[in-house]
């Protein structure tokens, strides 16, 4: 079984990043994240991961899914809900599958200064809460083992709805002391000169990113620079529910802008982010609109409210029909309009 964050690696060498938890039978649905100069090429300088035997390239926003639909069909699905193709693989079509918790250890075992930068962090957190090396994993670049001594970052996973819970308080406490610093602590709105999203302001999203505190720098006496880090949080097995099954038919309703007070945030910090909410006050809506949740595919609007909160949306209305109800739901995804799209806190 596979779940998010896990990596397939196909036998071209394509790197795919397996996409949350709701997956057809047989199949998981993936984000396509590098491939092989063998057979990809990108323009983008950035784009180039050259730490290791193998050059890759990352590819950005939709370029992986549009390589993989036009060269390799055989790693997509029909996902009849929808009407469309998504990138989907099987633990047979992949000729290598690599886990974080695996790459963690891996890691660890090298001894370099990446190495014992990532012991630093991790380290630190023992000491000051229950957690283990058991709970983290590590992706990217340090998962695939082609990241760069002098100009890689730390990429985490913590695994567990309480460990991630504890983790945020423990980072708190370390941001608190000076330990550590909180990433979005030392980067104002201005860092931001492309910033594209309409309704959601850089200043904001700086002010959102501080108070998730999964984000952090660390004056790394191994590497004698600052390291930025961050922990990506992953469901335990035990934690994962597979709703693909329920879905019979997704439609898209229209675009929708609305007051929501959050009920649930059990899954916010997961991806896709759910949340439960209630309406407070529709804007503008297609047509009667009575939403019981949002789902993002976002990462900035991950872990964006807690239980209570009240904020405002703007979003794809859709209505899901399952075996036994049919319900609505706002959705946050990378299709047109997406720079219109926000969830934030407000005050009333």
């Amino acid at each position: 079984m596979l779940r998010d964050r896990d990596a397939p690696v196909t036998r071209e060498g394509i790197i795919l990043r397996v996409y949350g938890y709701d997956h057809p039978p047989g199949r998981y649905i993936c984000d396509v994240e590098y491939a092989p100069e063998t057979i990809y090429k990108s323009n983008i300088p950035k784009a180039l991961r050259d730490g290791g035997r193998i050059r890759y390239y990352k590819f950005y926003e939709d370029e992986g899914l549009k390589f993989v639909f036009s060269n390799y069909p055989q790693y997509t699905l029909y996902y009849s809900p929808l009407k469309m193709r998504i990138v989907a693989i099987s633990e047979e079509q992949a000729l290598e599958i690599r886990r974080p918790q695996d790459g963690l250890s891996r890691l660890l075992g090298k001894g370099d200064a990446i190495s014992k930068a990532s012991l630093e962090v991790l380290n630190l957190i023992q000491e000051l809460s229950k957690l283990r090396l058991k709970s983290f994993g590590v992706f990217g670049s340090l998962l695939h083992d082609f990241y760069r001594i002098n100009l890689s970052d730390l990429d985490f996973t913590v695994y567990g709805v309480n460990e991630l819970m504890e983790l945020r308080q423990t980072l708190e406490t370390l941001y608190k002391t000076r330990a550590l610093t909180n990433e979005f602590d030392l980067i104002g709105p201005s860092s931001f000169v492309r910033w594209r999203f309409k309704k959601y302001n850089a200043k904001e999203y700086v002010w959102h990113q501080r108070r998730k505190l999964i984000y952090g720098v660390l004056n790394s006496k191994s590497l004698r620079r600052n390291i930025k880090f961050e922990f990506e949080p992953v469901l335990r097995w035990d934690e994962i529910t597979n709703e693909y099954e329920d879905y019979l038919e997704v439609k898209t309703l229209g675009f929708i802008e609305a007051i929501v007070r959050v009920t649930d945030d059990h899954y916010a910090p997961f991806m896709p982010s759910k949340y439960g909410i209630e309406i407070i006050d529709l804007l503008k809506a297609p047509i009667k609109a009575e939403p019981i949740r949002i789902v993002s595919y976002v990462e900035e609007f991950r872990m964006q409210l807690f239980k209570d909160e009240i904020g405002f949306i703007a979003g794809w209305l859709e209505e899901v029909q399952t075996s036994d109800k049919s319900f609505q739901q706002i959705v946050l995804t990378r299709r047109e309009r997406y720079y219109d799209q926000a969830f934030k806190l407000i005050k009333i």
